[in-house]
């Protein structure tokens, strides 16, 4: 089946960066979320990125115009029946992501794959709440969406070859690098690599070991990584790395590895998320 119309649930950062690299490849999109005020700004953050573009010279002010008209903002789940394809955006939440999988298989045409962005969870476990298993997969982004080029695909116990298949080309459609992640496990390959690095991170600051400053120093130029732990974890959001923390603890039997720093802990009850909020590791109030 050809994929003309793409259907984005959640207009958050990831959500808005998808849709965009969507629209960019000329499908129309239809982004939904809850409220109003987050689908208006998803469209805003739209809007912003394309109009960087332009002042940039990267993009015609005409085809700037051409890809927003492909994009309609709706808190109105019911327009899904029409897409070819969906992918589910919502927060890492098992439970919301199942009741979402849920009414989209309501809704959706039974030929129709259902893709979620979980960057740790289950796909088994959330195809499981559907009566299409083989036709639900993973398509992990990496933030930020129009500029990450890695995709990673999972599958699923009961994804279908045919499934995987769709979502690795649409994927190189969109100009990314898909990875095809052959056995649903938690964190998939990135997050199982990165989150121990987050963790001795946020533990050697802990420790008195040294500063959040100098640790994010130390691996920029020490690993030439671009962006050092606590960097990263304020641009990707600090509640991220929290919840998947925790379902890694909880998946991988409890091994102390996985055991969540006070610190980060603090973070969430303090309501510094990162960027997100204005604060988070740093202070982006200015």
């Amino acid at each position: 089946m050809e994929i003309k119309k793409i259907g984005v649930v959640g207009a958050g950062t990831m959500g808005n960066g998808i849709a965009l690299v969507a629209a960019q490849i000329g499908c129309d999109v239809v982004m939904r979320d809850i409220k109003d005020e987050f689908v208006q700004r998803g469209m805003k953050a739209i809007n912003g990125f394309l109009s960087k573009s332009v002042e940039k010279g990267k993009l015609e002010a005409a085809k700037k115009d051409e890809i927003l008209g492909h994009v309609t903002g709706t808190t109105d789940m019911s327009l899904m029946k029409d897409v070819d394809y969906v992918i589910e955006v919502v927060v890492e939440d098992l439970n919301l992501k199942k009741s979402v999988f849920k009414e989209l298989d309501e809704i959706c045409r039974p030929e129709v794959v259902i893709a979620s962005n979980t960057s740790s969870m289950s796909i088994t476990e959330i195809a499981a709440s559907t009566k299409r298993p083989d036709k639900i997969c993973g398509m992990h982004f990496f933030n930020p969406v129009p500029i990450m080029r890695l995709v990673e695909v999972i599958r699923g116990h009961l994804t279908s070859e045919e499934t995987a298949m769709t979502a690795m080309n649409l994927a190189k459609k969109m100009g990314k690098i898909p990875v095809d992640v052959k056995k649903d496990s938690p964190g998939f390959i990135v997050n199982r690599i990165m989150l121990p690095h987050l963790l001795e991170a946020i533990k050697i600051v802990e420790e008195g070991i040294a500063s959040i400053a100098d640790v994010d120093i130390a691996v920029k130029n020490g690993l030439n990584y671009p962006m050092g732990p606590f960097e990263l974890m304020d641009l990707s959001g600090i509640d991220i790395a929290y919840f998947v923390t925790e379902y890694f603890f909880k998946e991988m039997n409890k091994e102390l590895k996985w055991v969540c720093p006070t610190m980060l802990k603090n973070m969430i009850r303090a309501g510094r998320l990162g960027r997100k909020t204005n604060g988070g590791w740093y202070d982006y109030s200015k």
